[in-house]
């Protein structure tokens, strides 16, 4: 049994009262004490069962849960180990290197108010250097945001917990705000959050700059002029948008991907060709793709299209750019199941991946139909070239030098 100095350790699993017991120098030996790395479920239950005959039962199911999340968390956060966080916070939390280059934005503001904050994935970045305020309807979440800012190297950090919809905030403050879009633990319908992106777009006639957080499948049109449209993408996953008001925006639609936070903004320029497949195919990442940005791409590269209404980008040379993924075409003919099925197995091509725009053939059926037999892999990709359904068969280009 524990020894007395565990006497106030919160019973009932309260949430709050067990996380103010980890930050305790007691809850802290305890989390000092768990292993990093997976743990088995037979390890687990081990470790479990020793480290009650110390620590109460709650305070070590407590540690244990934490250990899980900060294990889950080490893909978002390079801080993972020293911070905090709730299964359904560490879901919504933006990753470091999305919320880092938002902050960048801020730069200019010395005043900066993070609403909806959540677990604080954005106010680490966005605290240091500055004055910030943090504001959530969940004071557990509230409380995990500012011990999190503070592991970031963030000062002070005020809090208010408090629907921001009531609050009277200072004009000369610069506002990010993620609103929620999980209600009583389900997702609310695709457009609608708390509070309102209507609600959200307004703030920017009583604060000096607003950042949004917003789905990446946002339609362009409900932003109002002015405004910009940033779509971000983590390797080949489109992750969010962000909206930026006049006063932070610098473009009107821009695509941004990681790793390396490099960017595309819209530029006017003439038309793009369409014409037959060069020697390599550039599959462009979604954040270009959602974002309108196929043809600032294909200008930037000296590409060309496929056709009118297909993203996919293809030139004579191979194209190098974080903005897609290249493959060198080794076959192109219109399409044909039956021809297909040939090149492939003269080619002892065993594996497909397949990659389709503006195609109604289904990939599952495919794959079956094909009846592949052989030791190489390869990429077949199903488009449209001039209006006509087509078919490449696609390698892996060569390593640059």
């Amino acid at each position: 049994m524990p020894g007395p100095r565990f006497t106030g350790y919160p019973q009932g699993g309260d949430p709050a009262g067990a996380l103010d017991w980890l930050l305790s120098e007691e809850g802290r030996a305890l989390l000092a004490e768990l292993p990093g790395g997976p743990l088995d479920p037979d390890h687990a239950m081990r470790l479990g069962t020793r480290l009650r005959a110390t620590y109460p039962a709650e305070l070590v199911a407590a540690a244990l849960a934490q250990r899980e999340l900060r294990a889950g968390a080490a893909a978002k956060f390079s801080e993972a180990g020293r911070m905090w966080f709730t299964r359904e916070g560490l879901e919504q939390a933006s990753a470091e290197p999305l919320a880092r280059h938002r902050a960048a934005r801020y730069a200019g503001f010395p005043l900066v108010a993070d609403l909806c904050t959540g677990i604080g994935g954005d106010l680490c970045a966005l605290a240091p250097g500055r004055t910030a305020l943090a504001v959530d309807l969940d004071p557990l979440h509230l409380r995990m945001a500012r011990e999190n800012a503070h592991v970031h190297g963030a000062g002070e950090v005020a809090a208010a917990c408090a629907d921001v919809r009531d609050l009277r905030l200072p004009p000369s403050l610069a506002v990010f705000i993620d609103p929620a879009r999980r209600a009583g633990g389900r997702r609310l319908p695709a457009g609608e959050s708390r509070p309102p992106l209507a609600w959200c777009l307004d703030l920017a006639a009583r604060v000096a700059a607003v950042g949004i957080k917003a789905a990446p499948g946002i339609p362009h049109g409900v932003v109002p002029p002015g405004w910009e449209v940033e779509l971000l993408a983590e390797r080949r996953e489109l992750k969010e948008a962000a909206l930026w008001s006049p006063s932070l925006a610098t473009t009107t639609r821009r695509a941004t991907v990681f790793p390396g936070g490099h960017t595309l903004v819209a530029q006017p320029g003439p038309p793009v060709p369409c014409a037959q497949p060069g020697a390599f195919l550039l599959d462009p990442s979604p954040a270009v793709t959602r974002a309108g940005l196929v043809e600032e791409l294909a200008r930037n590269l000296g590409a060309w299209k496929l056709d009118p209404r297909i993203a996919f980008l293809t030139a004579d040379q191979p194209l190098r750019t974080p903005f897609g993924r290249l493959l060198r075409i080794d076959a192109s003919l219109p399409w044909n199941l039956k021809q297909l099925r040939q090149i492939l197995r003269q080619r002892g091509i065993g594996v497909v991946e397949v990659r389709k725009r503006g195609s109604a053939v289904e990939v599952a059926d495919l794959t079956t139909r094909l009846r592949l037999r052989g030791d190489h892999r390869a990429t077949v990709v199903l488009t449209r070239v001039a209006n006509r359904p087509w078919a490449l068969v696609c390698g892996e280009p060569a390593a640059p030098p």
